[in-house]
């Protein structure tokens, strides 16, 4: 079983930080579901967004893991898509980011994947 280090910041400060990591490269349409309450779930929170291009979806990635790294200190479990750059996936243990190229997200559709999880949109103004 897979375990984060930090314990003392909370899964869903994680997701927070995630999400305005996202938001600083001016990430779309950011969604968070929280899974904490879906049966099976692999993580607590997912938080998705989607980029225009390659050069923006990798900004949005190292984006996160700055704001991540300067706010918590820790360092993703894993990290996986950077070579394609359509989907690059973050993985904090209890929070995985995804940044998606639009039509890969749509392609995937993990809101509708997971439709027992609660969903929060993120509104473009809060960054």
């Amino acid at each position: 079983m897979k375990q984060r280090k930090n314990k003392e910041v909370s899964s869903q400060e994680l997701c927070q930080m995630v999400a305005k990591g996202m938001m600083e490269k001016k990430a779309q349409e950011v969604a968070i579901l929280d899974l904490r309450n879906v049966k099976n779930a692999v993580a607590d929170y997912f938080v998705i967004c989607s980029g225009n291009s390659d050069t923006q979806i990798d900004a949005i990635a190292d984006s996160i893991e700055e704001e991540v790294y300067k706010t918590s200190s820790i360092d993703p479990w894993h990290k996986e898509g950077k070579a394609n750059r359509e989907w690059i996936l973050i993985d904090y243990v209890d929070v995985v980011a995804h940044v998606f190229k639009k039509d890969r997200r749509k392609f995937y559709d993990l809101e509708e994947l997971w439709g027992d999880a609660k969903l929060t949109i993120i509104e473009e103004s809060v960054a």
